[in-house]
């Protein structure tokens, strides 16, 4: 495993302490709404500095952009840590066990390791570029299927926003004859994770922060998998449009959000 990821590693699971160690008193925690449908609680906070705080420790030139601390530049801007300490808030403090932490390494504008960590099944997803994908120590790779007959296929659509909802009802009305079935689970992290890892064969996402997709970016493609933008480019953090999984499912997906 690269230092990189190990640090990284580190990080993350003690970010998942820190989680867990609240689960039981989510009524307790103080908790905010960022936006519309959008909380942060001080559990995520504790959980993103305790992140920096050990990447920073041993790497104290990096710089970071997570989702509560914005951009933290520290000495070199090209190298940058980008961390989401809780993704999946809502699921957090709905006692609803889906979420995860997530960090990924940016170095020269090009996305170089990420880590994904559930510390509800200690799923433990890590790559670095040109080297592979892992789930917990074995090799993963993406879903080996054909086509969209009998897929399972994930999505953050619509994400609270009213407009999404006629983007999503295309995607399903020219999807439903095909597919075996839809998932929403509403951690962005994850679901990448699940598609680098086979456990669905394609993830259709909408407006997203880089934090969000960093590191699932990294797995999918390191267990040959490929991600797009909705144009079929690799815009996808800056245009806030995805899709990703199986090569041959994303090019299904990529077809029916052009249609």
């Amino acid at each position: 495993m690269h230092p990189h990821v190990n640090i990284a590693v580190r990080a993350a699971r003690r970010a998942g302490e820190i989680i867990m160690r609240a689960y039981d008193r989510t009524d307790h925690l103080r908790i905010e709404e960022k936006n519309h449908n959008d909380f942060v609680s001080e559990i995520d906070q504790m959980a993103e500095a305790a992140i920096i705080e050990i990447i920073g420790n041993a790497y104290p030139n990096d710089s970071f952009l997570g989702e509560e601390g914005g951009e933290v530049v520290k000495g070199d801007p090209d190298t940058v840590w980008i961390i989401d300490p809780l993704d999946g808030t809502l699921n957090y403090l709905h006692h609803f066990p889906h979420f995860a932490v997530s960090i990924a390494q940016r170095k020269n504008n090009r996305l170089e390791h990420g880590i994904i960590y559930n510390p509800i099944t200690q799923e433990l997803f890590t790559a670095t570029r040109g080297e592979g994908a892992m789930l917990n120590g074995k090799r993963m790779r993406v879903s080996q299927r054909g086509n969209l007959k009998g897929s399972l296929i994930s999505s953050n659509l619509p994400n609270g926003d009213p407009s999404s909802l006629g983007l999503y009802q295309h995607f399903v009305e020219k999807t439903l004859n095909d597919v075996a079935a839809f998932r929403r689970t509403g951690s962005t992290a994850l679901d990448l994770a699940y598609a680098a890892s086979g456990f669905v064969d394609g993830f259709v996402c909408q407006r997203f922060a880089p934090w969000d997709a960093a590191a699932g970016i990294v797995l999918v493609r390191e267990a040959g998998g490929l991600v797009v933008d909705f144009d079929g480019g690799d815009d996808m953090l800056n245009k806030q449009t995805l899709i990703a999984g199986n090569p041959k499912i994303v090019r299904s997906l990529l077809g029916v959000m052009a249609s």
